[in-house]
């Protein structure tokens, strides 16, 4: 189904909406493993998702109707596949630059790509790539926020949406779009070239940066500040007694 209120070049133009769908990403990768082509910026928007899945095999819940749960297409190959992790700053940054403008300067993006609103999260994104040698091949995109749900379930833990911090509905599509066209522009940016500004950008925008906080990793407890994230994504934290790097299963925020 074409839908008409997305400006930017591709990604939204084509967008296929359901009303109920195990996982959108499931969804797009069986459309991906069928014949026809499937464009670049693909859109899939479920209303209701059963099955959907955050980072480390978190389930992602969210109530029929009220939230936004859509997966996007995009064909990257022109990023080598040391630098994958741009992708994941590119999308981060989309949704981020989306929403901002209605929730404020307490919307941070959460290493390496929760959305949060103070020490709450308003959603999730995952990215599962397909390589051809050293290149990606192409990108499957999974975005879930939480936009107009009022309650949650108990094992929903630190979620929040929109609707909750502002009290009123918001139009589904319309944050699509604004969503799409944020990708999109710093999408272009990358394949411009322009990995030092969507790289500076992204860590300006970071949950704890530069805040002594409180981690867990190996068990062990411990106070650091977050001082940059790698190029390849590791998270560089000083400890007090020197710098340490942290990929994604190495190290808990103790933000709850």
């Amino acid at each position: 189904m074409q839908n008409n209120i997305f400006s930017g070049l591709f990604v939204g133009q084509n967008l296929v909406t359901i009303k109920e769908v195990d996982s959108t990403n499931s969804f797009l990768k069986t459309l991906l493993s069928n014949s026809k082509p499937v464009p670049e910026g693909t859109v899939i928007m479920a209303e209701s998702q059963y099955a959907g899945r955050g980072q480390q095999q978190n389930k992602w819940h969210s109530e029929p109707g009220k939230n936004l749960t859509f997966s996007i297409l995009l064909t990257p190959t022109f990023l080598p596949v040391s630098q994958q992790f741009d992708l994941t700053r590119v999308i981060s940054l989309g949704v981020y630059e989306a929403l901002r403008p209605i929730l404020g300067d307490e919307l941070k993006i959460k290493w390496p790509n929760d959305i949060y609103f103070a020490d709450r999260k308003l959603g999730g994104i995952l990215i599962e790539t397909h390589l051809q040698g050293t290149r990606i091949k192409d990108a499957i995109i999974g975005i879930g926020l939480n936009i107009n749900q009022e309650h949650f379930e108990a094992g929903a833990g630190n979620a929040i949406s929109v609707k909750q911090i502002l009290h009123k509905d918001y139009d589904l599509r319309a944050l699509l779009s604004e969503i799409c066209g944020n990708i999109e522009a710093y999408y272009l940016q990358l394949k411009a070239g322009k990995h030092l500004l969507v790289r500076n950008t992204y860590l300006t925008r970071l949950y704890w940066l530069n805040q002594q906080r409180a981690f867990r990793s190996n068990g062990v407890v411990f106070n650091g500040t977050i001082i940059n994230v790698k190029d390849e994504g590791l998270l560089v934290v000083d400890n007090n007694s020197g710098l340490q790097e942290f990929s994604l299963k190495q190290i808990e925020f103790l933000n709850k």
